[in-house]
């Protein structure tokens, strides 16, 4: 007997989706970062914070909707490989690894920023030794299960939102107006300048997509977890800048390597300033955690594809996560930690993460253009195309305005994409994409296979927890008529080609079978609702059953449907003792066209392949006695 292939199991909740997401958010982006660029925005810093938050919202609403359609691991790669194909699919696998892991390497030397305080005499080699030890601990975590790192990032995340919530609450009345003005004491350019500095502290909300395969009912949870995220620490982040910026004159701000710290010391003494730098130091931690969660699924699922060794493919049966992967992950973070200047290749990483953000903006133009019957996402981004479009615009922007050091290590990391594509990937990787069938419906030519479809199929089958029943077995090898445009047909002329159908499965006289229908549509019409007709006979023998599909764009007449003709066919015929299934298949038909949008998408399939999608993911009740 074939073993299972073990599966990455499905155990994250809305909570775990929002924490996850806030806590790759809220660390140097709130901790030092503002500290850094209050010299050149002043109290403006305010509005640059939410501009920067506005900026990732094409990012956000692509990567969801996304991430519903296709809720596998590695999230912006796997979009990214499915719609602009392989060579670029190797490109943003390997940025996407990179840059999480290096963003999760400096959040974890980040927790050194707040440790010295309290240790002067701390040695960068003692900062370096604390990162590893962490990471070697999120490590382990990630390695006994998913499950067990969801929830301590749960922990880490409620304790960090409540600090800052307190935080706030005391701080709010020692506000100095003095403090806020001039409010934008370098114009609005200062804003904008540091917005695209600010803007990747919110990168780290779509880190989730990369562990969409994980999570539990993805169509749901993955919106409410990241929506929520995104609002509660855009939020957090806008009143605790207001805060801090009102208690710290200009002078106190510009200098700290630790704002929010130093905020709650003046308002709080050595116990505020001890209490937010715990804060502080738990913020790197729920980052660096995130990180090392997202970056190592993207092995896994390139080696999926083909365009990593099957090394990186083993998931554990018992924990069901992906140990070497991991392990490979975590062994990279601590090289970085201890042999690279970290802070020069995050400038990088964000580059490389911007690229990301702007090809998932061109995926969902290619996923939608290519009219694919199996791309069913549950949460559908809005404006489009313009947002996606707005969303090109911007992160092209973003990227230009990086400077030249990180787009050349960008361009050297995409010489070294290309090289391993053409020595390793291109013989064994899958050439379809959406950007081969959006060429397809442009040029109206037979040019790719049906491999997207096919995945995309399974990828919904185990998103929707769809069990196959007997239903879908009949479906999936029933004939299905295109009836070629003409004025119109008669319910003649089509249960003749019924008819000649059964004639042949049942080895019945198809002058028989066809007296079977007539005298089935003169004791009751089999038309049952506005464009559809279930024509269904008995027929002789024994425990033989059969499903005939017809379609007819031009409409079939039947009695008094003069003004509505029928353009589905769904005919079945089925021995005596196959009674009860009759009954339930001509339930399920029911049910089937009941869906929202069933009878547009069936007048506008191409294919018989997408025909056949678009009734086997149809939702349903289905029943193992089918």
């Amino acid at each position: 007997m074939e073993k299972t292939k073990p599966q990455l199991k499905k155990t994250l909740k809305t909570l775990d989706i929002f924490s996850i997401s806030s806590g790759a958010m809220i660390s140097s982006g709130l901790f030092i970062l503002p500290g850094i660029i209050y010299g050149q925005v002043g109290p403006g810093l305010i509005f640059s914070y939410l501009l920067a938050s506005l900026f990732m919202i094409p990012a956000m609403l692509a990567k969801t909707e996304l991430a519903t359609a296709m809720p596998k691991a590695g999230g912006a790669y796997f979009y990214i490989n499915k719609s602009i194909g392989p060579f670029i699919g190797t490109f943003s696998g390997l940025t996407s690894w990179f840059s999480l892991a290096l963003k999760s390497s400096f959040a974890l030397i980040g927790i050194g920023f707040f440790v010295t305080p309290f240790f002067p005499e701390s040695t960068e080699l003692a900062i370096k030794l604390i990162a590893i030890a962490f990471t070697v601990i999120f490590a382990g975590l990630n390695i006994f299960g998913v499950k067990a790192s969801g929830k301590f990032q749960i922990v880490l995340v409620l304790i960090l939102i409540s600090i800052l919530v307190l935080y706030n609450i005391i701080a709010l009345p020692h506000i100095s107006i003095e403090n806020l003005t001039p409010l934008l004491p370098n114009g609005f350019s200062s804003v904008l300048y540091t917005s695209s500095v600010i803007f990747i502290s919110f990168g780290g909300l779509t880190k989730i997509a990369s562990i969409a395969e994980e999570i539990k009912e993805p169509g749901k949870t993955i919106p409410r977890g990241m929506f929520s995220a995104f609002f509660v620490v855009t939020i957090l982040y806008l009143v605790t800048l207001l805060s801090t910026a009102g208690i710290l004159s200009w002078e106190e701000f510009s200098v700290s390597l630790m704002p929010i710290s130093d905020g709650a010391g003046k308002v709080a003494g050595f116990a505020g300033f001890l209490l937010l730098s715990i804060a502080g130091g738990a913020a790197f931690i729920t980052t660096a955690n995130a990180g090392i969660m997202s970056a190592s699924r993207t092995p896994l699922a390139m080696a999926e594809d083909n365009l990593l060794p099957d090394f990186f493919r083993r998931i554990n049966p018992r924990t069901g996560t992906p140990i070497r992967s991991i392990i490979v992950t975590a062994g990279f973070m601590i090289s970085v930690i201890l042999l690279l200047d970290i802070e020069k290749l995050v400038k990088a990483a964000s580059t490389m993460m911007l690229i990301l953000f702007c090809l998932n903006c061109v995926a969902i133009l290619l996923m939608r253009g290519s009219r694919i019957s199996t791309y069913r996402p549950l949460f559908k981004m809005p404006l489009y195309p313009y947002l996606p479009i707005a969303g090109i615009i911007i992160y092209t922007y973003l990227i230009l305005d990086m400077g030249s050091t990180p787009l050349l290590i960008t361009a050297g990391f995409f010489l070294f994409s290309l090289l391993w594509y053409l020595l390793y990937s291109r013989k064994r990787a899958a050439k379809d994409s959406a950007l081969i069938r959006v060429v397809k419906n442009i040029t109206n030519k037979k040019i790719i296979s049906d491999e997207l479809d096919t995945e995309l199929k399974r990828i919904l089958i185990q998103r929707d927890d769809i069990v196959e029943d007997r239903f879908d077995k009949i479906i999936s090898t029933a004939k299905i008529i295109d009836l070629p445009d003409k004025s119109m047909y008669t319910y003649d002329d089509v249960f003749k080609i019924i008819a000649s159908h059964f004639s042949q499965n049942f080895h019945q006289p198809e002058q028989e079978i066809l007296n079977l229908l007539l005298e089935r549509e003169a004791d009751s019409t089999t038309v049952i609702s506005q464009g559809l007709a279930i024509p269904h006979i008995i027929v002789n023998g024994v425990k033989k059953f059969d499903i005939l599909i017809l379609r007819s764009k031009s409409g079939i007449q039947f009695p008094n449907t003069q003004n509505n003709p029928v353009h589905q066919i769904f005919a079945l015929a089925g021995t005596k003792d196959e009674r009860n299934f009759h009954l339930q298949a001509l339930m399920a038909i029911a049910q089937i066209v009941q869906n929202e949008g069933f009878t547009k998408d069936w007048l506008t399939m191409k294919d018989f392949a997408d025909l056949k999608n678009l009734i086997l993911l149809a939702k349903r009740a289905r029943q193992n006695s089918l």
